[in-house]
C-alpha cells in the first residue's frame, strides 16, 4: 500500500485542494501553510484516516507536530498501521 499517496489523496479530497495537493512532498509544510487546514479540517482528516485505514486515534496521540509536514503526517499514519 502506498500510504503517502493515500494520505495525499485524502488531504486533496477533504481540503478540496485539487491538483495543488499532488505537488506535496514529504517536506511540504501543512499546519500554518495550508489555509484550508483548520481545526475542523484536522478532525475531518483524522476521521477519514480512521475510516480508510481501519485504526482509531485518541486525542492524546496527536498534536500540532503531527500535522507539521506531509512527512510527519504520513509517519503518524504508518505508525498507526504498524502499531
Amino acid at each position: 500500500m502506498d500510504v503517502e499517496g493515500e494520505v495525499i489523496m485524502i488531504i486533496e479530497r477533504v481540503l478540496a485542494l485539487g491538483p495543488r495537493a499532488q505537488k506535496f512532498t514529504r517536506a511540504s509544510r501543512l499546519m500554518g501553510s495550508v489555509p484550508e487546514l483548520d481545526s475542523i479540517a484536522v478532525a475531518t482528516l483524522l476521521t477519514s484516516f480512521e475510516e480508510r485505514f481501519g485504526f482509531t486515534v485518541d486525542d492524546d496521540e496527536i498534536d500540532a507536530s503531527t500535522f507539521a509536514t506531509l512527512g510527519s503526517l504520513v509517519d503518524f499514519v504508518e505508525a498507526k498501521l504498524t502499531g
